[in-house]
């Protein structure tokens, strides 16, 4: 209507957001899951024939597949790791907080992959082949461990590269999108398609024959990883929810440039990795917490998900720590030896679901899944 803009200058518009409802519908599963380390700030999850690798800050670890055997590690940084990814045949690529990108094959030395002049902010690496790496810059104003600063700033300059390497060192980029507001994901699909989790537009990608198509949209967090499951879909992490505060300060340029200048980080009303450790923190009040208690369905910066998605990339499950949970921050998972491994980064905790394979079916889908396996194995 014509009179829409007109009208919404002096009403303002409405601060809405989807609801954790049908696969999303909230549970404790978890702030129930089984503990298997206290590991400072754990990321990067990923899996080679043998081992588990993950990052915890600047140091990278391997946990082989026997339960038993502690994590060793395996390699240290100057700055932290922000990306991994392990090739078909083990070589190893790695991003870094200050914008490099490496490859390694556990055993000699590192070499960058050469990137253009002005990338930066590696977020999510894949290979599709052992000579093609695909690498998502997140943003090319700020490094991986500024992503609050660059939502506050509204920036859309994210990118998605394929990168043909070369073992000379002559490495060839393309760009297969620009303009994403963070692209925090990577799932590479058997039929060539590359899934992308855009964390400020809250939904997944596609990107195909040099096009961009939305699948899943208006999520009620901020996406993170994408990781295979064994059934042909995929896992999705969700690192932080969305909430109406947040939501109205983007709305308010003029108070959010005061609020980047004049206060603390930890202290923006924006999403965090964790919540609840000082009381300077925003949303301390109201229906956070009610006689001393800290409510589960309260508004939070801070929240654990992970979601199971079906073949068509659609959510049929999902596991969660609530408002007045520890395990927040989830940033990557990986199915490994029969259970689904959780990594809560803002909870600085290693998790594990056991059953990976039926993990959030109902009675009917887990008996179908049983007898598709039985089926196989004739």
């Amino acid at each position: 209507m014509i009179f829409d803009p007109i009208l919404d200058f002096f009403r303002g518009k409405a601060v809405t957001i989807p609801p954790m409802d049908g696969a999303l519908k909230p549970n404790t599963a978890l702030e129930e899951a089984n503990l298997v380390s206290e590991v400072p700030v754990p990321d990067n999850l990923v899996v080679d024939e043998e081992a588990m690798l993950f990052s915890s800050n600047n140091r990278l670890f391997s946990v082989p597949a026997e339960s038993e055997v502690r994590a060793s590690q395996l390699a240290r940084f100057e700055v932290p790791i922000t990306a991994l990814a392990v090739s078909p045949g083990g070589h190893m690529a790695i991003g870094l907080d200050d914008g490099q990108v490496l490859v390694w094959d556990g055993l000699g030395e590192k070499r960058p992959v050469k990137m253009p002049t002005d990338f930066s902010c590696p977020t999510a690496l894949a290979f599709a082949d052992e000579a093609t790496l695909v690498i998502a810059q997140g943003s090319s104003r700020n490094r991986p461990s500024d992503w609050a600063l660059d939502l506050m700033q509204k920036n859309a300059s994210g990118a998605v590269w394929r990168v043909a390497l070369d073992a000379g060192g002559n490495d060839t980029a393309t760009r297969l999108a620009g303009g994403l507001a963070f692209p925090y994901g990577l799932l590479l699909r058997e039929n060539g398609e590359v899934i992308v989790s855009e964390s400020w537009r809250h939904r997944l990608l596609r990107l195909k024959d040099g096009g961009v198509q939305p699948i899943l949209s208006k999520l009620p967090g901020y996406p993170a990883r994408l990781t295979p499951a064994g059934d042909g879909g995929a896992w999705l992490t969700l690192f932080a929810p969305r909430n109406r505060m947040i939501e109205f300060v983007l709305q308010e340029d003029a108070y959010r440039r005061d609020m980047l200048a004049e206060v603390p980080r930890e202290f923006w009303i924006a999403p965090a990795l964790s919540s609840g450790s000082s009381f300077l923190e925003p949303l301390q009040c109201g229906g956070v917490k009610t006689m001393g208690v800290h409510k589960p369905w309260s508004p939070s910066r801070s929240y654990g998900l992970v979601v199971r998605l079906d073949r068509n990339l659609q959510p049929i499950a999902s596991f969660h720590s609530r408002s007045n949970g520890r395990r927040h921050g989830v940033t990557s998972v990986v199915e490994f030896a029969g259970v689904l491994v959780v990594a809560a980064k803002g909870g600085n905790a290693l998790l594990a679901l056991p059953d990976v394979a039926y993990l959030g079916l109902d009675k009917a889908a887990r008996a179908a899944a049983v007898a598709g396996k039985a089926g196989e194995r004739q």
